[in-house]
């Protein structure tokens, strides 16, 4: 029977449910009430006993068709009954038969459809119609200053779901985002490598300046605030946007004329608490690690480069003998005291030790916990979340280490149906420390140890000064507290009328503190002394703050017209003050190693940095959005920008920029074929930014720099030294705006459902009037000429996108490939000699200069026969002494000299031989879940990458025996027939050699492919059926085993990490070669995640 649901028949039932007071007007008749559609079916309940429980449960067959709204059959949708693993698919005509049990409940489901579910009841044939999940069409983006549905887009914009960052053992969200957004680009930065400290740097769609005074990074906006995504909760994250190019980004002005990265977080939801708590275990340990030779093999291969070279043998016989004693057991000690100094060891010694090992061989447990409770009523939701991260580094003597705390509470309160408050606070903090040796310099002298180097001395003390240092050195801490605070008033006058009014205001306080000790040394008889440059103690602190307040005023309104017009406006202001000021100290000669405070310090202290400095931005801004039945689209934005870091009459400027679309699929002509094409849309934009971003944040201002008394004793005058200041820098009052042009022709499409969507894009970017260099003044000018506006830059490219999702019976699956690329190239800049030292125009960033290499000279004969050849030097610009085994260039120019030219029109010998950009950039990430268990692997890589390698690393021998070592790899050397070692004229490297690094010369022969493929991720998980755990108040619980960086494809040297070139010793000099660095690690972890 049915009841009409009308409100005259529940009068004085105000308060009562729609079940409770049916049962009660039904009472007479035992009925359960299932509602829905506006009715409620009262449904008899049938007593049962156990004879006829034995009826009901027998099976019968069922038969049906499943159609969608069209008519059309539905192949392969799912028929299950509910809460066992019987079911069956529809076939080619939409049909199935399937036998079930006669109290059953049928679950029927599809990708692109919303699921139903029907009671078998008496019933055996079915007509099923399943409606359009239009849950997809309506996906609501983030965008600037609001939401966009997205079939709404004109502008280029990704989104990341959190469920994509879900149980990754990584500590950073910049990490969970590599590989899964295209035009993405990610990289270690040059300080430090994989150090657990560093965060990687993030560009989207290439470099958008060329360094020299300005910079190109995204703006990132974590609730509408400019805010540092690596130290947030990851488990707050809702979604991601990424705003790619400037119709999307324009909103926000010369903030972001490079991109933006939108993080919202969680908020809380109406309805009862609801907690949950997760925690990740992970254990990591280094991979591609170099491997130093054993100790004799390495003694062997320097006493062969230093006999090349002409010199006496680097280890005399009698150590030989004490190296190979040693291996083999019959020489215990690690060295021997020195012959002309018996009281002092011999640091060279017999032992043997893989220095990477010893150093980076740790296995370190790291642990995160996170725990949050949201709920409310329908006026007013919370949110409150926490998270505690322990992450151990790999050093094996005194771990580095980081802690993060973050809390984050939210309240969001409709005080009346006009009137919304939102609020929201986050804390953050990290803790860092690391022993005060640690850094660059020291992964720069890892590559010098030898291995016969000892550890130990016979009496057990450290030798070693590297081991010493990390030991003995000090710490090294760095503590950083950030707090945000978000008030933001949402008024409605009028429906579709919305006024916002926020208040961004942020803290981020540093606290430094660095103190070094006397580094000890021990003698033969045990007595102790100081290591020369170590002896002094020291204590260094520095203290920062910033402060941030960002104000915005925006009020958008919507009208939806007749006939399909709808239009949407917005016009708001924003402006941003940073206030920035640091003082820093140090002490030498602490009174005791026990207390290390600069107070407790007596020699004599110094201000060691001191800043006080800010700067200012503010902007109008609107935006006009029409569609035609999300058909035709129109966007058009509009954005006025002041700067404090440019003279007055430059400060302001205007920045337009646009964009159309065209659904082609909500075509009338389309209809027919809606059920396979559900989105077609052809889109594209332009746009103008300015880019206020300068690294100077007063270039319009002379300064004078000025040096202490204390700091400079080149002058004295009446027996005192005299502070000091130079000549003030020039100024540059043509310095401005950089501005960023860009244009984007894209295509999104969504076909069967939405199961397959793809999405291209096509883009071209220019920086007009970039920043450059300083031009060429006459020195007797005597101070400083200032940089000016004087470079182009382009950047072209695209992004891919492409998606399948859909459902197997019970498993369902998924498929998601990105791929992009871009590349940079230099329309102009102030080099009129073409030289090749320095940026000009025409020129692709990236580009590597070298030699073509004819091969290796197999023989003396071999190799004066090709100096024959080149009469007017031959190689000596390279190097001499020149044999089997060396490396023979190739004269380009045919002028009989192998030589380096200088300048594009007289390049010499020289010849484009590479690009180290990194092209053609992929990720592809698979899913799967079935009753339960789900399974994620997730590849990432570069299809396409040049990169040049030198020093030691490299090549071993390199520059003389102390600036050499010896991997396992470079034993692969040119060695002629009848060597000791057997022969290998088709040997990698060239003869180990210590005069010079003549073989070791940009060319073709040793230029790296470093394109690469990462197995990034695999993930297992296992959600427990929820009829378990509910019976104990649990309402999800899910197991996770995960691993990170498993498998690694490249055809690079064995000791270099493909993410991690150009980062350590030498890289902020720009020495990008060396790969002197902290190495990468391979990550295990487990945890779960549980909510109640």
């Amino acid at each position: 029977m049915t009841f009409n649901m009308k409100r005259e028949n529940f009068r004085g039932m105000k308060n009562w449910s729609v079940t409770f007071a049916l049962l009660f007007l039904f009472s007479a008749a035992p009925s359960k009430a299932d509602t829905g559609k506006g009715l409620v079916a009262l449904n008899p309940i049938i007593e049962k006993d156990a004879g006829t429980l034995g009826v009901q449960q027998n099976e019968r067959t069922i038969k049906g068709s499943v159609k969608d709204e069209n008519g059309e059959s539905v192949i392969g949708a799912s028929i299950q009954v509910k809460g066992t693993s019987i079911g069956t698919i529809t076939d080619v005509n939409g049909d199935f038969h399937l036998s079930v049990p006669t109290n059953a409940v049928l679950k029927i489901s599809y990708i692109g459809y919303v699921t139903q579910e029907i009671p078998v009841d008496k019933e055996n044939l079915f007509r099923i119609t399943l409606k359009e999940d239009t849950q997809t069409l309506d996906e609501v983006v983030i965008v600037g200053f609001g939401t966009q549905k997205k079939v709404n887009l004109t502008g280029s914009v990704s989104v990341v779901d959190s469920k994509k960052l879900q149980s990754r053992p990584v500590a950073t969200i910049s990490e969970a985002l590599q590989g899964l957004v295209p035009g993405m680009n990610f990289s270690y930065g040059s300080t430090g490598g994989a150090e657990i400290n560093q965060n990687m740097k993030i560009n989207i769609r290439g470099a958008g300046t060329i360094g020299e005074g300005s910079k190109s990074d995204p703006l990132v906006l974590i609730d509408g605030m400019e805010g540092d995504m690596n130290v947030l909760n990851p488990n707050d994250i809702e979604t991601i946007s990424i705003l790619k190019d400037a119709a999307a980004s324009s909103i926000y002005g010369s903030r972001a004329p490079f991109g933006v990265v939108l993080i919202t977080t969680k908020k809380g939801k109406a309805g009862r608490i609801s907690i949950n708590y997760n925690n990740n275990l992970r254990w990591t340990h280094a991979i591609n690690m170099p491997h130093v030779a054993d100790s004799y093999t390495f003694a062997q291969y320097f006493n062969r480069a230093a006999a090349a070279d002409g010199q006496n043998p680097t280890f005399n016989e009698e150590t030989m003998q004490r190296i190979i004693g040693y291996q083999n057991g019959s020489f215990t000690d690690t060295t021997v005291p020195n012959t002309n100094d018996p009281n002092t060891w011999n640091w060279i010694g017999n032992s043997n030790n893989d220095w990477y090992d010893l150093l980076f061989g740790n296995t370190a447990f790291s642990q995160e916990h996170s725990l949050s409770a949201n709920g409310g009523t329908e006026k007013i939701q919370y949110y409150l979340s926490g998270n505690f991260m322990d992450e151990n580094g790999l050093m094996s003597y005194r771990p580095d280490n980081v802690k993060r705390y973050t809390m984050t509470a939210k309240i969001n309160a409709e005080l009346f149906p006009w009137l919304h408050v939102n609020y929201s606070t986050k804390f953050m903090r990290k803790d860092y420390e690391k022993t005060s040796y640690m850094g660059n310099q020291l992964y720069h002298e890892l590559t010098k140890r030898w291995p016969t180097e000892p550890v130990l001395d016979p009496n057990g003390y450290i030798l070693n000064d590297q081991i010493s240092g990390l030991v003995h050195s000090g710490s090294d801490n760095t503590q950083t507290d950030w707090l945000y605070q978000q008030f933001q008033i949402v008024l409605e006058p009028i429906k579709n009328w919305k006024i916002f009014g926020e208040i961004n205001y942020k803290t981020i306080d540093e606290f430094w503190h660095k103190h070094t000790y006397k580094l000890p040394k021990w003698n033969v008889d045990g007595s102790m002394f100081y290591k020369g440059g170590f002896d002094v103690t020291s204590a260094e602190e520095s203290a920062g703050r910033t402060n941030f307040f960002n104000p915005n005023v925006y009020s958008e309104y919507m009208k939806a017209f007749k006939g399909g017009h709808t239009m949407k406006a917005m016009v708001g202001f924003q402006a941003e003050l940073n206030k920035y000021r640091k003082l820093g100290a140090k002490k030498n000669d602490l009174i005791t190693d026990n207390v290390p405070n600069i107070s407790q310090a007596t020699g004599q202290e110094k201000i060691t940095d001191s800043k006080l400095e800010h700067w200012a931005t503010a902007g109008f801004f609107g935006r006009l959005n029409y569609d035609y039945k999300e058909r035709y689209l129109l966007e058009v934005n509009l954005r006025y920008d002041g700067t404090s870091r440019f003279i007055q009459d430059k400060r302001w400027n205007l920045f337009p920029s646009f964009s159309l679309g065209w659904n082609i699929a909500r075509e009338e002509f389309m209809q027919p074929y809606e059920h396979i094409v559900n989105t077609f849309k052809v889109r594209g934009s332009w746009g103008e930014l300015g880019n206020q971003n300068t690294e100077s944040l007063y270039p319009y201002i002379q300064t004078m720099k000025f040096a202490a008394a204390d700091k400079d004793g080149k002058w004295l005058i009446n027996n005192q030294l005299p502070n000091t200041s130079n000549a003030p820098d020039l100024i540059s009052v043509l310095l401005g705006w950089e501005t960023m042009r860009s244009w984007d022709i894209g295509l999104d499409m969504g076909f069967l459902q939405n199961r397959l969507n793809v999405s291209f894009d096509w883009f071209e970017r220019k920086t007009v009037n970039m920043v450059g260099p300083a031009p060429e003044l006459p020195v007797i000018l005597g101070t400083k000429v200032p940089k000016t506006n004087n470079a182009d830059l382009m950047s072209r490219g695209f992004d891919l996108d492409i998606s399948w999702r859909d459902q197997i019976r019970d498993l369902q699956y998924g498929v998601h490939f990105i791929l992009s690329d871009d590349r940079q190239k230099i329309l102009k800049y102030p080099n009129e000699t073409g030289s090749l030292n320095t940026w000009r125009a025409g020129q692709y960033m990236g580009e590597i200069w070298g030699y073509e290499t004819i091969g290796i000279a197999k023989t003396d004969q071999e190799m004066n026969d090709h100096l024959a050849t080149l009469p007017n030097g031959g190689q000596n610009e390279q190097g001499s002494k020149w044999a089997a085994g060396d490396i023979m260039y190739k004269d380009l120019d045919g002028n009989g000299v192998i030589h380096e030219g200088k300048t594009i029109t007289d390049p010499g010998d020289f010849k484009i031989i590479g690009n180290n950009t990194p092209r053609f950039k992929f990720g592809l990430d698979l899913d799967a879940a079935w009753k339960g268990i789900d399974v994620r692997l997730f590849l990432q890589g570069v299809a396409k990458r040049d990169y040049w390698l030198d020093g030691n690393m490299m090549f071993g021998a390199s520059g003389g025996k102390w600036g050499s070592t010896v991997f396992t790899e470079h034993m692969d050397f040119f060695r002629p027939e009848g060597d000791e070692w057997g022969t290998n004229l088709d040997g990698y490297f060239p003869r180990p050699n210590f005069a010079g690094d003549k073989n070791q010369k940009k060319q073709t022969r040793y230029l790296q492919n470093a394109a690469y493929c990462r197995l990034k991720n695999l993930q297992i998980g296992y959600t427990i059926p929820a009829y378990l755990t509910k019976r104990i108040g649990i309402q999800n619980l899910r197991i996770f085993f995960s691993a990170d960086n498993l498998l690694t494809i490249t055809s690079l040297p064995n000791s270099y990490d493909p993410e991690t070139l150009g980062t350590g010793y030498g890289a902020d000099n720009g020495a990008t070669s060396t790969a002197k660095t902290y190495p990468l690690s391979r990550t295990y972890s487990t945890g779960f995640s549980v909510n109640f």
